[in-house]
C-alpha cells in the first residue's frame, strides 16, 4: 500500500516537473518510448560544495530545481518504417556534471598553444548597444554546461563581469553553438527551462535564436511535431516582408486563357451592292458589339 502511495505521488512530481508534456508527446502521431529519467533530489551540501569549488552562487530558480531533482533527462522515439528511431532529448546536467566548460591550462601544454581566449579579439565588432554583451572566453567569465544538445552546441549557465578571487552571482543561459559563437536564450533558469518544454526537445531547436536558424531536416521535424510555435528563417522573405513560402497571386492563378476571335464568313459574290453595303453595315455593327464585350470589365 504504501508503496503504491510513494508511485502516485513519484507521479504527480514527474507531472509538475514535466509540465505535462509526457501525455501530449504519447498521443502524437508516430510517437513511441517517452521516458522520463527518475532521479533523487540534489543535497544541499552538494550544492553548496559547487558554490564554494566555481566561487559562484547558484541561481535561486535553478537552486530550488536541484533539490527536486538532481537533473533531468527526457527522451522520445518515433517510429519510421516499423523502427524506432531516437528524436526528442530535453537534458539538464545534474550538479555533479555542472562543470566549467573552459578547464585550466595544464601544465603539459605547449606555451604557444592557441586556446578558446583567442576568440576574444574580435570583442568590439560582436557588442552593440542593442544586444547583450557576448560572454569571454578568459576569466571575466565563469562558464558552465547545463546541456551538451547531442554534440550540436552547448548551452551554458554564464556568469559575466567575474572578479577573480570575487563570488559571482548574477547568471543568464547562452547557447554557445558548433562555430564558437555565442547566442543569448533567456535571463533566468526557469525561463530557459519552459522554452525546452515548448520546444519538446526537438534536434537544434536552440538554433531557432541563432540569425541561420536550424538545418532543413530539424525544420522538417519542427513543422511536422511544433506547428504551432515553429515558424520559417527570415531569410525566406522579400524585402517587402512576404514570404516566399506558399506565396499565391490569384489574379494570374485563376486568371483564364483568352479565346482566339472566330474567323469572319466570306461574302456571297451573288449578293446585290446594296445588300453587300447593309452586309458591311451589319458586319461593322457586330464588330462593334463584339468589341464592346471584349474590353468591358464588368463582362
Amino acid at each position: 500500500m504504501e508503496e503504491a502511495k510513494d508511485c502516485l505521488a513519484f507521479k504527480g512530481v514527474a507531472e509538475r516537473l514535466t509540465l505535462g508534456i509526457t501525455r501530449i508527446l504519447e498521443n502524437m502521431p508516430g510517437v513511441v518510448d517517452v521516458r522520463f529519467a527518475e532521479r533523487e533530489p540534489a543535497e544541499k551540501r552538494s550544492l553548496l560544495s559547487w558554490e564554494q569549488k566555481n566561487t559562484c552562487i547558484l541561481p535561486e530558480d535553478l537552486r530550488d530545481f536541484y533539490l527536486t531533482t538532481d537533473g533531468f533527462t527526457l527522451t522520445w522515439n518515433v517510429k519510421l518504417d516499423n523502427e524506432c528511431v531516437p528524436l526528442g532529448c530535453m537534458t539538464i546536467n545534474s550538479v555533479a556534471r555542472l562543470c566549467p566548460l573552459l578547464q585550466p591550462v595544464s601544465l603539459f601544454a605547449l606555451p604557444n598553444a592557441p586556446s578558446l581566449a583567442d576568440l576574444d579579439w574580435e570583442e568590439g565588432n560582436r557588442e552593440s548597444g542593442l544586444a547583450p554583451a557576448a560572454p569571454h572566453f578568459d576569466s571575466r567569465s565563469r562558464i558552465f554546461e547545463l546541456d551538451s544538445c547531442s554534440g550540436n552546441g552547448k548551452v551554458c549557465l554564464v556568469y559575466k563581469n567575474c572578479t577573480p578571487g570575487v563570488v559571482a552571482q548574477q547568471s543568464e543561459i547562452w547557447f554557445l553553438d558548433r562555430s564558437l559563437c555565442w547566442h543569448f536564450l533567456t535571463a533566468t533558469f526557469t525561463s530557459y527551462y519552459r522554452l525546452m518544454i515548448t520546444h519538446l526537445g526537438l534536434p537544434e531547436w536552440q538554433y531557432a535564436f541563432t540569425p541561420y536558424g536550424p538545418s532543413p531536416q530539424a525544420k522538417q521535424w519542427a513543422s511536422l511535431y511544433q506547428p504551432l510555435t515553429f515558424s520559417c528563417e527570415p531569410g525566406l522573405a522579400d524585402p517587402a516582408g512576404d514570404s516566399y513560402l506558399n506565396k499565391l497571386d490569384p489574379t494570374r492563378a485563376f486568371k483564364g486563357k483568352a479565346k482566339a476571335p472566330a474567323p469572319k464568313k466570306k461574302q456571297s459574290a451573288q449578293g446585290s451592292s446594296g445588300g453587300t453595303a447593309k452586309g458591311q453595315g451589319n458586319a461593322g455593327r457586330h464588330g462593334g458589339a463584339k468589341r464592346c464585350r471584349k474590353w468591358c470589365p464588368t463582362r
